[in-house]
């Protein structure tokens, strides 16, 4: 346990490197990629409070969003007659 919490491994260019790439890979296309499926299933069901914290979420991870949105496709499926 000791070796995990050592100032050396805390300190290293590579252990900061892979930190800011969890931390960036998380908020633009992990989080985001939850956020919209989240939206799809909820956004016609949601209440005032939860949509007001959806707007939250949309407004914070913008950026992410952003970068997902032309891969997802949630239009309705085309209706026969």
């Amino acid at each position: 346990m000791s070796f995990l919490l050592s100032s050396s491994l805390l300190s290293s260019p590579l252990f900061s490197l892979a930190l800011y790439t969890a931390i960036a890979g998380a908020y633009l296309l992990v989080i985001p990629v939850i956020l919209m499926f989240y939206f799809k299933a909820r956004w016609n069901k949601t209440g005032s409070l939860e949509r007001a914290f959806l707007c939250f979420t949309v407004f914070f991870f913008f950026p992410g969003l952003l970068l997902i949105s032309p891969f997802l496709n949630f239009r309705p499926e085309a209706r026969e007659i």
